[in-house]
């Protein structure tokens, strides 16, 4: 019986449809799922939601619940990671002091200087669950779902030899926009994607074989399209390549959205994906949340009819390819530079195309990017490094300078601002920052 364990299992919508798809595959209708969640209610609630997904699929999969991380883990093939480390009460000053300041950043979960405080809240937890899986399912594969994606998997990768890889689901989902907007069915399209973690791009798109971005370069010029994703779409016709994560978050990554108010309503209002792309929308949808989940499990549990059919997650497919029926499997994931795209930073964490089969996860060397591209990929992954270099050494200096060089933070505030702002942010996270000495 092989055994799959959910570490963050309370996140209900997305362990739901992962276990759905895990499930749909022959190789493990008679698996072990361990569920675990330190919180009673959500755990609860993700136990009767498979249990309810077995029933409905008459599987054999045993499901066990607890808040045991060790006992989840224990004996475990595959891992995935779902955690979020702190709630709205302490992410909300990701985003409210840095607006203060003048930063108006979207989402906050990436980079720049909210992504990298929640990267500092997280690594910990993270290392503690490496550690785990070092001593009760070494052999296993960790496959992460939580941001910010990069600095987490290169924390871990760093101090683990468990095999990880971290998922995003821009690559496939972008790849199926665009194939959308030229025409092409999705299995009449390949391509080549690169880069880091929600700046990854695609070198190369193809529709049956042929170069498919001139379609792309003319659907663009659609009103109807180019509104939609106006800021990736700037970027595709000034930097000549399609980046995979949204217009909202992408819109934070880089100094020429948000900036200006007036760059924030031409650009980021009405075509980001996080309409109306402020700062106050996302708290908002996360504050609602808080108040809604349990209504929102109440009544899909309550739904006779639930659909069992195979979504696109990568993660399914992973385990299956490696220790399921051996398919072989190509994805996207998040793994060591070590040799792979020789432009970025050795061993820092990049974006690029992986076999998963019954050797386990198999980077491909993709070699050289556009200078462009490798350019900026450069600066938002070396203060990737730092902040990191920070959670490890807790060294609180490093976190300054990781921020210092963001670039959209760079380009509102002076050097005394932003140590100041770093300064009021240390203070709100203080509660999970005691591995940082000031």
């Amino acid at each position: 019986m092989r055994k799959i364990a959910f570490i963050g299992a309370g996140s209900f919508g997305f362990t739901r449809s992962l276990v759905r798809d895990i499930l749909s595959f022959p190789a493990f209708h008679d698996c072990h799922l361990a569920l675990m969640d330190i919180d009673d209610e959500r755990l609860a609630a993700i136990e009767k939601a498979v249990q309810k997904i077995v029933a409905k699929g008459k599987y054999g999969a045993k499901i066990t619940a607890t808040k045991n991380r060790a006992e989840a883990l224990e004996g475990a093939d595959g891992v995935v990671c779902t955690i979020l480390q702190g709630g709205v009460d302490v992410w909300q000053y990701d985003i409210l002091i840095p607006k203060k300041y003048g930063v108006d950043i979207n989402v906050g979960d990436t980079r720049g200087p909210a992504g990298i405080f929640r990267a500092l809240r997280t690594i910990p937890v993270m290392l503690d669950i490496v550690k785990d899986m070092e001593k009760y399912c070494p052999n296993a594969i960790l496959l992460n779902y939580t941001n910010p994606m990069a600095m987490l998997c290169r924390a871990m990768q760093s101090q683990s030899k468990i095999q990880i890889s971290g998922l995003c689901h821009s690559v496939q989902g972008t790849a199926a926009m665009l194939a959308k907007w030229i025409g092409a069915p999705m299995d009449e399209v390949t391509y080549t994607c690169a880069g880091i973690n929600h700046q990854a791009f695609y070198l190369d798109f193809k529709w049956n074989g042929k170069d498919a971005y001139p379609l792309i370069r003319e659907a663009i010029e659609k009103p109807e399209i180019y509104n939609q994703e106006q800021v990736r779409n700037e970027m595709f016709k000034h930097l000549g390549y399609y980046v995979t994560e949204s217009s909202g978050h992408n819109s934070e990554y880089v100094a020429w959205f948000r900036k200006r108010p007036d760059l924030i309503e031409k650009y980021c209002t009405h075509g980001t994906g996080w309409n109306p792309g402020h700062h106050a929308y996302i708290l908002n949808e996360y504050r609602r949340r808080e108040h809604v989940w349990k209504k929102e499990i109440e009544d899909w549990l309550a739904k006779d009819d639930i659909n069992l059919n195979r979504g696109n997650e990568y993660a399914a497919y992973i385990f299956n390819a490696v220790f399921g029926d051996n398919t072989p499997y190509e994805f996207n994931g998040n793994v060591p530079n070590i040799g792979l795209l020789p432009d970025l930073p050795e061993n820092a964490c990049v974006e690029v195309p992986v076999f998963a089969n019954k050797k386990g996860l198999n980077p491909v060397a993709v070699g050289k990017l556009p200078p462009q591209l490798a350019l900026l990929n450069n600066i938002s992954v070396r203060c990737e490094e730092l902040a990191v270099e920070a959670a490890l050494t807790g060294d609180a200096r490093k976190v300054y300078h990781a921020i210092l060089f963001d670039p959209l933070t760079s380009a509102v505030l002076s050097m005394q601002e932003i140590q100041d702002m770093v300064d009021e942010m240390f203070e709100a996270n203080k509660d999970y920052l005691g591995h940082i000495k000031k």
